[in-house]
């Protein structure tokens, strides 16, 4: 929904947090229904506050309502590319990933997105003509790329750390440094980082390459002792006037790198895709 498996794990937290907060006294039919809703209202505000997307609500008149059982070769293939997606207006983005990918029914995604069933048909219908018409035109997009100053910083960066120089990587650090061990947890300062790098230097499987994570500059971890393996988790970095103020390292929660649409550049070969 979200366009990006990072933002897409921020939104998981933040659904979590507030399912928590509204829970409602007494019993709840549909448990999962119910917090399948809570996170879609979350990704339309996620969404609408970016002024990204349309508004929820769908416009579709009734005569474009198609009929209420659709055969397999009119259902969207769940492995459609996360792109794809980004083309779809929020309701007909919302309907074929509920339906087409999840698998819930007509009546479930209407309880979910909040819409009719005649809009959920509506907006499926189309959304469904919209990635087949995707799906047959030329992939002819412009590569997303890192600036010469990205690269050498994240090179620098990737060189330190695989040369296990970690003195030299904290030389690199912000005073204010922030670290986050996705779903492990979160560090400050200088001192407390530190403590990050050693749990680095008694582990044997890792390299990091610079590339890209859903088109942000990244550092993407990969297997030394298999070269075949795609990157298995990555980290994050922010910069702050040359120093690095901020990491978020998905060691933890690797989930995140099966939906992530990663970039290599890793020298001297060209660049390669890991979907």
């Amino acid at each position: 929904m979200v366009s990006s498996a990072v933002d897409g794990e921020d939104l998981v937290q933040e659904v979590l947090v507030k399912a928590i907060e509204v829970f409602p006294q007494g019993k709840i039919d549909n448990l999962e229904s119910w917090l399948f809703r809570v996170a879609h209202n979350a990704a339309v505000d996620f969404l609408r506050r970016r002024k990204r997307h349309e508004a929820m609500r769908s416009d579709e008149a009734p005569d474009m309502i198609i009929d209420t059982s659709a055969s397999a070769t009119d259902r969207v293939v769940a492995a459609t590319r996360l792109e794809m997606f980004m083309h779809l207006p929020l309701a007909q983005r919302g309907c074929v990933v509920l339906t087409d990918v999840l698998g819930y029914s007509l009546r479930e995604v209407a309880d979910i997105t909040g819409l009719s069933v005649p809009a959920v048909k509506a907006a499926l219908h189309r959304g469904r003509t919209r990635i087949r018409e995707l799906s047959n035109e030329s992939d002819d997009s412009v590569a997303p790329t890192l600036s010469q100053e990205e690269i050498k910083r994240l090179t620098k960066y990737a060189d330190r750390f695989n040369a296990r120089d970690f003195d030299s990587v904290r030389d690199m650090l912000a005073d204010d440094i922030r670290l986050e061990l996705v779903a492990r947890t979160r560090l400050e300062g200088r001192e407390q980082v530190s403590r990050y790098f050693h749990n680095y230097s008694g582990a044997q499987d890792w390299r990091l390459v610079p590339g890209l994570v859903d088109r942000r500059p990244a550092l993407l971890v990969v297997d030394p002792n298999d070269a075949a393996a795609p990157p298995s988790y990555f980290v994050l970095l922010e910069w702050i006037d040359g120093d690095v103020a901020a990491i978020r390292d998905f060691r933890h929660a690797r989930y995140a790198a099966e939906s992530a649409t990663m970039i290599l550049f890793d020298r001297p070969t060209a660049p390669s895709l890991h979907p």
